[in-house]
């Protein structure tokens, strides 16, 4: 008889450590685990001490091992170029072996970090595994980030080498990397020792040969043809696979730092208990390497799992049409699909009626998982009905690197609730706590906080910096890591997250959730997504401010579709609200991984010095938001516009 999610819930909490040893001998390990968990080590204890074992080895060298060298390991698709490729398991392990080779030979070995700076290229996940079988630290930087940013990594991290390419492909335009990198190295005050640099026939880049740069493709065939073998380097469980810096960071980057051991373990149980997926099924997460996404499910959770993950080049929009996603479900029989809810806004956006979802083939999908940002209901209905698969909210973060909240597929759904990523996941306890760190009584609003200690595959620390982890995440709530994530638990534990504690607006008194007002935003049926930021006010503190993106197919005049909405406000929320001011716009201000920026937004409005976001899209939105905002008596919003 299958376990459900409540019988694998009450095991966890009934005896934690049977329950992660028993997850743990599912995987290979070179050493025997000597403790389950060790309070003493680290900030808040350690997983799997005494234990050896390789990330590599077991998202590869374990499968061809077994025998299934010939099933597909990766599909690359990109949407920019035409170019389509698969690779076995077998495959994989050959090119993995050739880059750990030239590593190797630069000087690469176990305990060095590695800069991986590159597009949505299949170099770009080898080099990432390449790291892991030497034991080394890869940082994947989002590619295209700026140099400053690029350089702010290289140095905090003390990168030995970076590993990237001549360009990056954009709908319509090709992101020069090479002028990026070569800036970023001249700021950097740490100077790696060499730089790979994969040229891509869009673009072909000089190499600077005082930075040591080398021809990535020249180095790694001539190893290739020599047949070198390296073999995968035992770590401990406790040493780090690698370094992910929070994207929008300023300043000193904050690197969420992740261990090996507790990461595969819990990536592993993931797979076929929360996602549903079987080994040699295909799972598509349609993110970027370069976001925590990417690492847990383009790369590592699929391959520790045995499953063909998909990798693709492009946008949910553009390339060339809203019927990208669709094309590449029904090509490589994709069953289980996740993604950002901002991608089915923009595919809903362009094709309300979702007339091309219906010239594919869709049947053998299974389910839709969603996260990054609020699922609205409106965006979660919608994809059902075109679907007609589960559509699944859940909840986590770049510091847990897999699902905190959620609604398991593999241990049979739960009951959903709109606007609900549903239940905590076995090594979570969930709580709400107001401000004084006291519990709330249920459905009422607060700090999301978990309860420690974080389970396996939760971010061990901050890179070189154990107490600036500390200070922020620890120490406001002694006993649990802060999640900076307002919400509230129902009678029923499910978990509703309304916005970031930062976005829980003050107007006259009254906490007002923003999250909570996009929600019903959301549902007017000429809007295709939203944004409400709280600014201030000289009366109340802060009043809500609403943005909206209205649908291709709208032709209603902007000014009654804005009163409408106001009224729906009014309505569901309440005067309380004081939601008065909303303005259609054309588009968002999104990080590239589709996040809305919010918080830039509301410095705007409020003229407030702010600087231009690291990770975002297109720079040109905000200069939009701010004509908008003008438009609408924010004059001061002017002040601010440029950067500071």
């Amino acid at each position: 008889m299958q376990s459900t999610y409540f019988d694998v819930y009450r095991d966890w909490q009934a005896a934690p450590e049977d329950f992660w040893r028993r997850q743990a001998e599912k995987l290979h390990w070179f050493k025997p685990v000597e403790k389950v968990f060790d309070k003493d080590q680290g900030v808040y204890g350690r997983w799997f001490t005494g234990g050896e074992t390789n990330t590599c080895y077991n998202c590869i060298d374990r499968h061809v091992k077994a025998g299934r060298g010939e099933q597909d390991a990766l599909i690359y698709d990109s949407a920019m170029n035409g170019t389509k490729r698969i690779f076995t398991y077998s495959q994989v392990l050959d090119e993995v072996q050739a880059i750990a080779a030239v590593l190797r030979n630069c000087g690469v070995g176990k305990g060095d970090r590695v800069i991986i700076y590159m597009p949505m290229v299949p170099e770009a996940v080898f080099s990432m595994l390449a790291c892991a079988r030497l034991g080394a630290i890869h940082s994947v930087v989002f590619g295209g980030f700026a140099a400053h940013e690029l350089a702010a990594r290289i140095d905090d991290c003390g990168a030995k080498v970076v590993v990237s390419a001549s360009c990056g492909l954009e709908p319509g335009r090709v992101v020069a990397y090479k002028p990026l990198l070569d800036h970023a190295i001249d700021l950097a005050k740490v100077k790696p020792d060499a730089c790979l640099i994969l040229q891509r026939d869009e673009l072909h880049t000089p190499l600077r040969y005082e930075h040591g740069d080398m021809d990535f493709s020249r180095a790694v065939e001539a190893e290739k043809n020599k047949g070198t073998v390296v073999p995968c380097q035992p770590v401990a469980a406790t040493d780090p696979l690698y370094i992910l810096y929070t994207s929008g960071t300023t300043g000193q980057p904050k690197g969420v730092v992740r261990d090996n051991g507790g990461h595969m373990v819990a990536l592993n149980w993931t797979m076929d208990n929360l996602f549903g997926v079987k080994p040699g099924e295909v799972f598509w997460a349609a993110s970027d390497i370069g976001w925590v996404v990417g690492h847990s499910y383009i790369v590592y959770g699929p391959l520790l799992a045995g499953n063909t993950t998909v990798l693709f080049e492009g946008k949910p929009v553009g390339t060339p049409d809203a019927g990208t996603y669709w094309r590449i479900v029904s090509e490589y029989d994709v069953k289980v699909l996740f993604t950002a809810p901002t991608a089915f806004r923009a595919i809903r956006r362009d094709d309300p009626e979702a007339a091309m979802a219906a010239e594919y083939d869709l049947s053998g999908m299974r389910a839709l998982f969603l996260a990054g940002e609020r699922a609205d209901t409106e965006t979660l209905k919608w994809a059902e009905q075109v679907l007609k698969v589960p559509v699944i909210d859940h909840w986590w973060q770049t510091e847990t690197g897999w699902p905190m909240v959620g609604n398991p597929v593999g241990l049979g759904l739960l009951p959903f609730k709109p606007g609900s990523p549903t239940r905590p996941m076995p090594g979570y306890t969930i709580h709400v706590l107001d401000d004084e760190g006291h519990p709330v009584v249920s459905n009422t609003l607060g700090n999301i906080v978990v309860k420690l200690p974080l389970p396996p595959g939760c971010l061990v620390s901050f890179w070189n910096a154990d107490d600036r982890f500390r200070q922020t995440c620890l120490e406001e709530f002694p006993g649990y890591y802060k999640t900076a994530d307002a919400g509230l638990l129902d009678d029923d534990d499910y978990l509703f997250v309304m916005a970031r504690t930062d976005d829980i607006i003050n107007c006259a008194g009254h906490r007002l959730s923003t999250g909570a007002m996009e929600e019903v935003c959301a549902t007017h049926p000429d809007v295709a997504e939203c944004a409400v930021v709280g600014v201030a006010d000289s009366l109340k503190g802060q009043i809500p401010c609403g943005f909206l993106v209205l649908k291709n197919n709208v032709t209603r005049e902007e000014k009654l579709i804005e009163r409408e909405v106001i009224d729906l406000i009014r309505n569901e929320i309440g005067p309380v609200a004081a939601f008065r001011t909303v303005m259609v716009v054309k588009r968002l201000p999104k990080t590239r991984s589709g996040k809305i920026l919010r918080g830039t937004m509301q410095k705007i409005a409020d003229g407030l010095p702010w600087k231009m976001p690291a990770t975002i899209d297109d720079p040109a939105i905000l200069e939009e938001i701010i004509e908008i905002l003008k438009a609408h008596g924010y004059a001061k919003a002017s002040d601010a516009g440029t950067a500071a």
